[in-house]
């Protein structure tokens, strides 16, 4: 092979390492998250110790709070850390159902933009450039449903939080599809987890315990209701799509 041959495919090497950079940017984050030991504070063992301080610096300092509050949801987002139950549940406890719901569902959905765009410009149009026909055709169902699609994973309990922001990168969704279908499609969990948070002073008080896994449990059903219910414009356009070919 002549330098002039090799000469585009170096280009080409160099460009994909070029555009690897967000991913190498998200794995740096997620090291030195661990390294900090960041993720051992993320339990309820810690806010039921510090549940008393964290009261009292909310409303010592409330905007410098929210303002932190929104990094660490949206680091804990990006960097696919275990634990966003748990500081949904803190906003409830720090600022109550309303502004710890506003603040979860600003900071999760900053996140998972960031993740969604990290994976979009790298490694998103590679796969499709070289997805084989099957994957394709899905890729075209997705763009013809987008939003549909995209609420039933936001909605369904079984699908990971980073899948559900990954997936419609790799698949074409639209920034602005998937921005509205983030925020709108975590309310109903978001709401609920905060709503445990904001009674958990009392809870920790009386010195009783939060079964969280009981709670998912509660949760799973209605989420599988709204989930399924968000398939309905998809399987209704299946329903009818024979019969508009045959007009």
């Amino acid at each position: 092979m002549t330098s002039e041959e090799a000469a585009p495919q170096r280009q080409k090497k160099s460009n994909w390492l070029i555009r690897l950079w967000p991913v190498a940017l998200i794995l740096i984050a997620l090291a030195v998250a661990y390294m900090s030991g960041l993720h051992h504070y993320l339990s309820l063992e810690t806010l039921e110790r510090k549940h008393q301080y964290l009261k009292a610096y909310v409303e010592a300092n409330l905007l410098l709070t929210f303002a932190i509050f929104l990094v660490v949801y949206t680091l804990v987002t990006v960097t696919m850390l275990p634990g966003a139950g748990i500081v949904t549940i803190a906003g409830g406890l720090m600022f109550g159902l309303v502004g710890g719901s506003a603040a979860t569902a600003i900071g999760a959905t900053i996140g998972a933009s960031l993740l969604f765009f990290a994976a979009q410009t790298s490694v998103g149009k590679p796969l499709r450039e070289r997805a084989g026909p099957f994957v394709k055709k899905i890729e075209a169902g997705f763009r013809d449903d987008a939003l549909s699609y995209m609420f039933f994973m936001r909605l369904m309990p079984v699908v990971p939080f980073p899948v559900a922001n990954i997936a419609p990168a790799i698949l074409g969704a639209r920034p602005r599809d998937f921005i509205f279908t983030t925020f709108i499609g975590i309310l109903p969990g978001v709401i609920a987890y905060t709503w445990i948070g904001a009674g958990l002073g009392g809870v920790f008080d009386r010195g009783e315990d939060l079964d969280l896994n009981a709670f998912a449990g509660q949760l799973g059903p209605p989420l599988i209701a709204l989930a399924l219910v968000s398939l309905i414009p998809v399987i209704w356009k299946r329903v009818r799509k024979p019969k508009d070919t045959k007009l």
